[in-house]
């Protein structure tokens, strides 16, 4: 277990990252090689790539988040970033974001009606 200053300094660190993967991947238009390789390069951040990303089960991506600490609104970022990704990309994340916020629905012992709501819509389409 991280003491607080670490989990803090973490904590940071992550958002960071998402913050960062969130503007490239919120993009209106197909991305260029370079937003590519920049996203790649957050996502080594995670200890993952695009292709990781596509192999890995749905357990398996969350297993690896939670023990990079991700907290219950890091994993929901995350899994909008991935249905992001999906539409603007040829990859079908889809199936992992709904894995995510099942997970966080389950786990966090806290009904989110958002969370309900994103289940709900992929589940629909």
């Amino acid at each position: 277990m991280l003491n607080k200053g670490l989990r803090d300094e973490e904590k940071i660190r992550i958002d960071n990252v998402l913050k960062t993967l969130r503007t490239l991947v919120f993009v209106p238009y197909p991305l260029s090689h370079l937003q590519i390789a920049d996203i790649e390069n957050q996502l080594k951040e995670f200890a993952l790539n695009i292709e990781t990303l596509i192999d890995y089960s749905n357990e398996d991506l969350i297993t690896l988040l939670m023990r990079l600490h991700f907290d219950w609104n890091q994993l929901e970022q995350f899994a909008d970033i991935l249905i992001e990704f999906s539409k603007t990309e040829n990859y079908n994340f889809t199936g992992k974001s709904l894995a995510v916020y099942q997970y966080i629905q389950q786990e966090s012992k806290v009904f989110s009606f958002g969370i309900n709501t994103k289940i709900t819509a992929l589940k629909d389409k």
